[in-house]
């Protein structure tokens, strides 16, 4: 009996993580370019309010700051700081540039990678960690900043950073909390839910570009 309830109670469990991903997969057709919004509180409320309606970006800030928390204090320190500074620079050239962003499976890219990171777990030194970090974003700032030139331009983007900082802290500090085994499985789950997501995303430009 005792065995018995054992399994039932694990595949109940597989059950909610299987739905979990399902749900993800379920909105991947809502990762498209969100249109700015006018909240009538000013250009930085509206940088900010930009980031959480933007799924593409709003999942990768999210999945690299799991995976910041999952490698420790220190990485975490790090991407506080230096994922924000690097946005930044890149959304100060997207303000005076144009690229077809559309073209470019930069979601899909983004998640797989940063979805692998945290689902296996890796511990990969600071000077390569530094370089994830610059270059995602980096590459997410240009396009946000390209989004922000109709709109609130560099006062949105100033939102935009400040709401990045928060959030980055906030999750990373989280997941560093966390002193469980199965909470640190969880979070890898996570992980592996958002490069899936990326795999889905990235057949779905092949298609659309064929």
């Amino acid at each position: 009996m005792a065995g018995s309830a054992v399994t039932l109670k694990r595949f109940t469990r597989l059950k909610r993580w299987n739905a979990g991903g399902a749900m993800m997969l379920a909105l991947l057709p809502c990762f498209a370019h969100a249109h700015l919004v006018n909240t009538g509180l000013g250009p930085v409320y509206d940088g900010i309010t930009h980031l959480f309606i933007t799924p593409e970006d709003l999942l990768t800030v999210i999945t690299l700051a799991l995976y910041c928390g999952l490698s420790g204090a220190s990485a975490s320190r790090l991407g506080m700081f230096a994922f924000p500074v690097a946005w930044c620079i890149g959304g100060l050239i997207g303000l005076t540039t144009t690229i077809d962003s559309s073209s470019l499976p930069i979601a899909a890219i983004s998640f797989v990678l940063l979805g692998v990171l945290v689902a296996a777990d890796v511990v990969i030194p600071k000077r390569h960690l530094v370089i994830v970090i610059a270059f995602v974003g980096f590459v997410h700032g240009v396009f946000n900043g390209q989004a922000l030139q109709a709109g609130p331009a560099a006062a949105g983007l100033v939102g935009t950073i400040g709401a990045l900082f928060v959030l980055m802290t906030l999750v990373s500090a989280s997941v560093v909390a966390l002193k469980s085994a199965w909470t640190r499985i969880a979070v890898r789950v996570l992980g592996s839910w958002v490069s899936a997501s990326g795999i889905l995303l990235f057949g779905w430009y092949l298609k659309t570009a064929i």
